[in-house]
């Protein structure tokens, strides 16, 4: 793909949209997707707001938005859309929510923007030109050992299932709470990636990989030189089962450490 740097500017004018009025609107109302898991009016005008942005800018590019779905051909480029990343958070009035969008190309991100108006921050990366927080340059954590790092894993699991889920997840806790220094459940895996980027984290660990969800973070993760696998250490892509990210030095730790968890 060429010109990504234009459409990295594309995409931060579209984050711009986003945020402002994540940070300036009502929630509104909320509804339910399904078990636990809730969509609100906010939800729905960030996701048409940067949509019909995108379809200016970009208008041969595909979209996919986790509210309202595809638009345009998704066989080419793709924008990938989390209007609100965190909503519970957002419900309950925490300010770890944002807006994550991505540019994906060939299913792999190529450009990521995850925008926290509520912290002031926003994470940046295109692919081979790095990462950034608010335009200064970051990286993945120098951490040598898995003992020195805060670790992040994902929400639990809602729906069906939810006791198998929920199983693997406290295995997983449970090996992790003995060999890393603290563990961290935020609620939103845009900014789990991102603070990994950052060095905040220095690992995220999240069992499942919706695009929306992950795919800005990703790119700004590898583009701050973490690795970013699935569970079985495989490269991750669109159809890996699980999202982890860590500097290159523990991700062999931290691997066997997954892997190893058993559901009793």
């Amino acid at each position: 793909m060429t010109n990504l740097a234009r459409l990295h500017a594309i995409a931060e004018e579209a984050a711009t949209i986003g945020g402002r009025l994540l940070r300036e609107r009502q929630v509104g109302r909320v509804t339910a997707k399904k078990d636990r898991d809730y969509a609100s009016e906010l939800d729905v005008a960030i996701e048409r707001a940067v949509r019909e942005h995108l379809a200016v800018a970009t208008p041969d590019f595909g979209f996919l938005g986790e509210e309202e779905g595809t638009h345009g051909a998704t066989g080419g480029p793709t924008w990938v859309l989390d209007p609100v990343d965190g909503t519970s958070n957002l419900v309950h009035g925490l300010p770890l929510c944002g807006v994550s969008l991505a540019l994906l190309d060939q299913g792999r991100p190529v450009v990521g923007v995850i925008e926290l108006p509520f912290l002031g921050e926003r994470f940046t990366a295109r692919e081979g030109a790095g990462a950034r927080l608010n335009d200064q340059p970051i990286t993945v954590s120098p951490a040598r050992d898995l003992s020195e790092i805060m670790i992040s894993i994902g929400d639990f699991a809602t729906g069906p299932e939810v006791e198998e889920g929920n199983a693997r997840r406290l295995a997983i806790m449970g090996r992790l709470a003995s060999r890393v220094e603290r563990i961290r459940m935020l609620g939103s895996a845009a900014i789990d990636l991102a603070w990994v980027a950052a060095g905040r984290l220095g690992a995220n660990v999240l069992l499942s990989n919706k695009p929306w969800d992950v795919s800005a973070g990703v790119i700004i993760a590898r583009e701050a030189g973490a690795v970013v696998v699935d569970a079985d250490g495989s490269d991750h892509g669109l159809a890996s089962a699980a999202t982890i990210a860590t500097s290159p030095e523990l991700v062999g730790p931290l691997i066997e450490l997954v892997s190893g968890a058993k559901s009793p």
